[in-house]
């Protein structure tokens, strides 16, 4: 540690000279203090010589003593993010008073270097409204001289075109990133905890899960792992409908058909059925309606048997939910309306006491900020509550019991009015402060068939999640027998393949869409092996795994020793391609912490497979006798495949899907 102290005063002490001497050279170029005498000129010129010379020393010195401190590589680093930084403070000291963003892209072409700064038009833009005239490429070469310091990420800067400044990566800082990457994990980018409440799923009780849950229960699981894995505390809640109307037509149906309900267990395992039948008879039946009224007021009055059979009806759904959810790994903590029948009457009282409820035809409304669009029915004509008034005590009871800084919802894009209604009456009430408090609407597009409409099943009915996702298995098996799998893998192996396809080909084709589009569910098209599938990922992911145990060694049992003894080096072209890819892992957790789409993920781990296939194609990893022996093993490419996986491995864990040792 002293050691390290001492090479870091030594550097900074070294770059602060490099400063003054930056300064003297410039003010010697500027011309300060010169005179007509040629002999001083000639001093000075030799003076400047000296300076130059003194001044690619300690350049020399300081790159020696371990690189500069303006790029520092750290396994969780934003290349994009130290790029702008860097950039951002060159455009501060070459042009003062100018304030212009540093715009930093990845370049289309391998030839434009692998970053570019694009900021040089806009930066003569501001020029011209000072009455300054620069050129773009001049202002681009004003950026790089301010960049001269060694910069560690930064191989070299070229200008080209209009003022662009390529940027071509270090190969030296590439290959200590993925070695950061093999030795300390995946890493998110460090940013300040939150306690985030993600709402999501939510079905209704006593009807079953059908097409229209897919979305929100696949994003919204995605989004807590995803928020998860960047360091927040994440509260995931299953908003279910288990309070209302129904419950009185569904309690009064279940005393006639099971008077015994409360000492026996009725067999109501069919609940969507026993739902029908009720249904039927409330619509046509004016005495049994006025009986299910009747149920409504006790049980909302508590009465004890009333109770018993409302948890009856409840616990029947919550199995069958719990199935679809074990079945598709997600975990969420039941909150339903019910949780926050006594919290609405006291939102509802505060927010009469503060003045903010309105009488209009007998409701009690509530306008937004602006008053403008649609305003809330906190109390019905008849007294009775609404989801208005649920979700604003839901809002209040997030933020304040639960302390969350950040509320998630996971609906579809038709709800987006009444959330902005929501969040609009909640900050007018003093009951979210956006200063304090993140709030977003996750939306997203209806799942249609492969004729374009909404997707159903041939007969016109709503497509049951349970049906769905046992189609999904039957037609993974028949791919996976079509792939003669069944010959090389036993039973075990073969089901676990059949639902890691399955469920994983469900779950991607989802969030590899733009969430706020409409998307058609196609098995055919999910199941194809080539393209940005699941299929191809999950086959991708295991033929990489499987290149180190092929390696035998230490290679197959103890990667870590091999870690521990091994430096990567990325000399062949294909190699610097991969790690640049997988380097830019961060900057896509970035992006998704802002805009919560997660077909960014997806596009990041296609563009990841295919790089490593072109890798694969063109460097050997492992060299084979005609034997069939191993004869040579290139230690530093299986690292790369190593890095690669872990990178791979953590972007399926995020998205859900779940890959296999063998496929």
């Amino acid at each position: 540690m002293a050691d390290f102290n001492n090479a870091t005063k030594c550097i900074r002490n070294l770059e602060k000279e490099i400063h003054l001497l930056q300064s003297e050279i410039a003010n010697t170029r500027n011309g300060e203090g010169l005179e007509e005498d040629n002999a001083e000129l000639k001093a000075l010129m030799q003076e400047n010589t000296k300076l130059k010379h003194r001044l690619e020393i300690l350049q020399s010195a300081i790159s020696k003593e371990g690189g500069s401190t303006e790029c520092t590589s750290s396994p969780n680093e934003s290349i994009i993010g130290e790029l702008q930084r860097i950039f951002s403070e060159a455009i501060s000291r070459a042009f003062s008073g100018i304030s212009v963003p540093a715009v930093v892209t990845i370049s289309t072409s391998p030839k434009f270097g692998d970053y570019q700064c694009n900021s040089a038009m806009q930066i003569v833009q501001q020029l011209k409204q000072q009455s300054v005239k620069m050129s773009p490429r001049d202002v681009a070469q004003k950026l790089v001289d301010e960049l001269r310091t060694p910069i560690a990420c930064v191989e070299k800067f070229e200008i080209a075109g209009a003022g662009y400044v390529n940027i071509f990566l270090s190969r030296s800082y590439g290959e200590q990133r993925i070695m950061n990457i093999l030795k300390n994990g995946i890493q998110a980018p460090p940013m300040e905890k939150k306690r985030v409440v993600v709402d999501f799923s939510s079905p209704n009780v006593a009807k079953e899960m059908h097409v229209g849950h897919l979305r929100s229960t696949i994003i919204g699981d995605s989004i807590c792992r995803f928020l998860e894995f960047v360091g927040h505390d994440v509260l995931r809640i299953n908003h279910i409908g288990d309070w209302g109307t129904q419950f009185g037509m569904l309690i009064a149906h279940l005393q006639d058909r099971f008077p015994n309900f409360q000492t026996v267990s009725p067999p109501i395992s069919d609940l969507q059925a026993f739902y029908k039948e009720s249904k039927v008879r409330f619509d046509s039946d004016e005495v049994f309606k006025k009986r299910a009224y009747e149920c409504v007021v006790k049980l909302q009055s508590g009465e004890a048997s009333y109770l018993k059979a409302w948890n009856l009806i409840c616990d029947v759904s919550r199995k069958e939910f719990q199935t679809i959810y074990n079945r598709l790994d997600v975990k969420l903590i039941e909150r339903g309306e019910s949780f926050y029948q006594s919290r609405m009457q006291k939102v509802v009282e505060e927010l009469k006491q503060a003045g903010f409820l309105e009488e209009d035809e007998g409701r009690l409304i509530m306008w937004g900020e602006d008053r403008l669009g649609i305003p809330l029915t906190v109390v019905k004509s008849d007294g009775g509550f609404t989801y208005d008034t649920s979700d604003m005590a839901a809002i209040k009871q997030r933020l304040q019991e639960e302390k969350a800084d950040w509320l998630i919802y996971v609906t579809d894009a038709g709800q987006a009015t009444h959330f902005q209604i929501i969040f609009s009456c909640a900050k007018r009430a003093k009951i979210l402060d956006e200063s304090k408090h993140r709030v977003d609407h996750v939306g997203f597009g209806v799942v249609l068939g492969e004729d374009g409409k909404k997707f159903k099943t041939r007969s016109g009915d709503t497509v049951k999640l349970a049906d769905l996702l046992d189609e999904g298995l039957k037609r993974a098996m028949d791919k996976l027998l079509q792939k003669e799998r069944n010959l090389v893998l036993t039973q075990e192996e073969l089901t676990a393949a059949q639902e890691s396809v399955a469920y994983g080909c469900i779950k991607y084709a989802d969030l590899s869409h733009n969430r706020n589009n409409e998307y058609v569910f196609s098995f055919d098209k999910m199941l194809e092996d080539k393209g940005n599938t699941a299929v191809y990922l999950l086959y991708a992911y295991t033929r990489i795994r499987s290149i180190a145990r092929n390696c035998g060694g230490d290679f197959a049992n103890n990667i870590e020793k091999v870690i521990e003894s091994t430096e990567v080096k990325l000399e062949h072209e294909k190699e610097w391609k991969l790690a640049k890819v997988l380097l830019r892992f961060t900057d896509v957790v970035l992006v998704i912490t802002k805009n919560l789409s997660l077909h960014y993920l997806c596009e990041f781990v296609y563009e990841v497979c295919t790089t490593f296939s072109e890798f694969y194609d063109n460097c050997y990893c492992i060299e084979k006798n005609k034997q069939g022996d191993v004869v040579k093993v290139y230690a530093s490419r299986i690292l790369l495949c190593e890095a690669t996986s872990r990178v791979l491995g953590k972007c399926f864990d995020i998205l859900g899907l779940k890959p296999v040792h063998k496929i």
